[in-house]
């Protein structure tokens, strides 16, 4: 800190440059003393989710990835498709870090500032990879005594993702959800919330082993889709659930459109009267990941009951207003260490952001190596 009162913090900006490059560096910032309402976090952890690093690599070729000599700071291809999409943001250094938590060092005179001084917090407040981060005295969760910043990491993203699929499961009238890509640590909590909630859900994973780990956790229904047998094995487990809704975090391929086809199959297996138009169970797929990026294939095999559409988190808060969002986040700080418990692969620090050989790993988003940033060492 300066005597000015001023914060001095590292924290990491991505910048779309001209030239068709992504330039992501570790910049130092100042941070003003924090206003009447206001903390400062000292940050201990931040998680890297998918989210993340649609802002941290702008769509960039991590192949391409390139270290400047100077500040640490790595330059990255972008294709022309990533360039026209990141034309709104281009020349704009952009902080990174959708959520994390750490230690209020500073706080605002008043009562609700001050009652945050030295306790542990989390926040969804963007631009988390950095030392220290100032934020509104109303955006912090505080966090019970004794728990520390990296199991309260990603208390908001993951956590309140799974809840609010349930939540849009019940709204919209659906009484059990599909969840592809189902192993990811999202997936494993997913499973959690429906095995304490009486949820039937139906997991569809990559690989064998995939459906072991589930299984172990006590879900019934796991399907592979590398099997030949996964349109029938998915919608045999359709029919045992009745579930007609699914969130999707592959987006790109057939994957959503072989989820609709098992839906109408499974609406089909009791019989009645046949209807050229397709059952009348509205069957409903929610992209909210981008695992493939490439297009999107519906093959209209499935009548015309059915919705593709997009889902985000910040969103869905907004639809359910902030009594019952205040509620879902209650209930994540209540279950941090058991439902909505996090396990990391690696822990990295704000230089290893920006290096090559880590972005390699890290941007891979594969299943079960979730990595942790630990701004401050």
């Amino acid at each position: 800190m300066s005597d000015s009162g001023v914060v001095v913090a590292r924290a990491v900006r991505s910048t779309v440059t001209e030239g068709a490059k992504v330039s992501i560096r570790v910049d130092e910032v100042e941070i003003s003393p924090p206003g009447a309402n206001e903390v400062i976090i000292k940050v201990g952890a931040s998680p890297i989710n998918p989210s993340d690093l649609g802002m941290l690599l702008a769509g960039g070729v991590v192949s391409t990835a390139k270290a400047e000599t100077g500040p640490a700071c790595t330059v990255l291809d972008l294709s022309e498709g990533a360039m026209a999409a990141a034309g709104a943001r281009l020349g704009q250094p952009m902080p990174v870090g959708n959520e994390g938590a750490g230690v209020v060092v500073e706080a605002g005179d008043s009562a609700e500032a001050q009652a945050l001084m030295g306790r542990t917090v989390a926040v969804l407040a963007g631009g988390m990879y950095a030392t220290h981060r100032k934020v509104a005295a109303s955006q912090c969760l505080v966090l019970a005594e004794g728990v520390e910043p990296v199991d309260a990491a990603s208390c908001f993203v993951n956590p309140l993702t799974a809840l609010g699929m349930t939540e849009t499961m019940r709204l919209e009238g659906h009484i059990a959800l599909v969840h592809t890509a189902a192993a990811s640590n999202l997936g494993q909590m997913l499973n959690r919330v429906c095995l304490a909630d009486g949820i039937d859900l139906v997991s569809i994973v990559r690989r064998s082993e995939h459906v072991e780990l589930l299984k172990g956790q006590g879900a019934t229904h796991v399907v592979d889709s590398s099997l030949d047998s996964f349109g029938s094995d998915l919608t045999a487990a359709l029919v045992d659930t009745g579930a007609t809704i699914a969130f999707d975090a592959v987006g790109g391929g057939g994957l959503a459109s072989q989820v609709l086809a098992s839906m109408e199959a499974a609406a089909n297996a009791s019989g009645g009267e046949f209807n050229r138009y397709g059952s009348s169970v509205h069957k409903q797929v929610y992209v909210y990941g981008g695992l493939d990026r490439s297009p999107t294939v519906l093959d209209r095999t499935y009548g015309m009951a059915w919705s593709v559409g997009g889902w985000l988190l910040l969103p869905f808060l907004d639809r359910v207003g902030p009594k019952r969002a205040g509620e879902l986040r209650q209930r994540v700080a209540d279950e941090l260490g058991s439902t909505f418990a996090s396990r990391y692969e690696a822990v990295i620090s704000l230089d290893d952001i920006v290096d090559p050989a880590v972005m390699a790993g890290y941007a891979k988003m594969a299943t079960g190596r979730k990595v942790l940033v630990s701004p401050n060492g």
